[in-house]
């Protein structure tokens, strides 16, 4: 038996996501592998994911993931977003060569962390709706009570705040009290954010819930992931590491100094 081939050294990698919420796992990422080259991809022509059909989602993923791979010859594909990966992983994985890592609800932490046994999930509604995340509660929570809630507006208040706009803190409210008003909702003291999006508004949304509610999202998880996959593997990081979007505009030059507070010092389009 060979051992498998060593990848280049400057072999980058790939996190997508439809906006820049992957940059929450691309934070805990570089936490474990701070020499990674990086190329970092948001398909803001496709934002937001949320609204879209399965089959709209899973087209749009599989085809983009399969140029950019064919591009940028990456070592591992990571898809940081919860709705393309409820959605698209095991399509994405039949069609590229590359290890593929996605991202799923962290409903099993959640359950193990929760006290009072009642979890609130935030997630966009194409994600709560899955049949991936009714799997994950029956195997880790079916002795909890697990609530959902869509919250799309939280996707363009993330956005909104990584370019540095003021967002209305009633969007926060908003969300927690949906998530409280459902029967059982008084108890919740565990959230689980299941969109990549949501942890860069945590702090916002921990004030709207008030004290004695937990957060948990899968990054950690995600991170230690790509760490295994890629481990004994050399790495140089040949130049900047990038940010690649699939439309231009204003919004995106709004981003760079967030992006660059993430190491991401240049931006290009595909």
């Amino acid at each position: 038996m060979t051992a498998s081939p060593q990848p280049d050294a400057a072999a980058p990698l790939l996190l997508f996501d439809s906006g820049v919420g992957g940059l929450s796992v691309l934070k805990k990422v570089r936490s474990v592998l701070p020499a990674a080259p990086v190329i970092y991809v948001a398909d803001n022509a496709g934002l937001p994911y949320g609204d879209k059909t399965e089959a709209q989602i899973a087209a749009r993923v599989s085809g983009l993931l399969g140029r950019l791979t064919e591009r940028l010859r990456p070592r591992l594909v990571c898809i940081a977003c919860n709705t393309a990966s409820t959605i698209a992983l095991a399509a994405v994985r039949e069609v590229l060569e590359v290890p593929i890592v996605g991202t799923v609800p962290a409903i099993k932490p959640a359950a193990a962390m929760t006290k009072t046994g009642v979890i609130g999930l935030l997630g966009t509604a194409a994600t709560i709706r899955q049949a991936y995340v009714d799997r994950l509660e029956a195997e880790f929570a079916s002795d909890k009570l697990l609530l959902r809630h869509g919250a799309p507006e939280l996707v363009a208040a993330a956005e909104a705040k990584l370019r540095g706009e003021t967002v209305d803190p009633a969007i926060y409210r908003r969300a927690a009290r949906a998530l409280k008003e459902m029967p059982g909702g008084d108890r919740i003291d565990t959230v689980v954010l299941a969109c990549t999006h949501f942890p860069l508004v945590q702090d916002e949304l921990a004030e709207a819930f008030g004290p004695g509610v937990q957060f948990v999202d899968g990054s950690d998880g995600i991170a230690r992931r790509i760490a295994y996959l890629t481990q004994g593997q050399s790495w140089h990081r040949a130049g900047p590491d990038l940010a690649l979007f699939t439309r231009d505009g204003e919004d995106v030059a709004a981003l760079r100094q967030a992006l660059a507070r993430h190491g991401l010092d240049r931006i290009e389009t595909f």
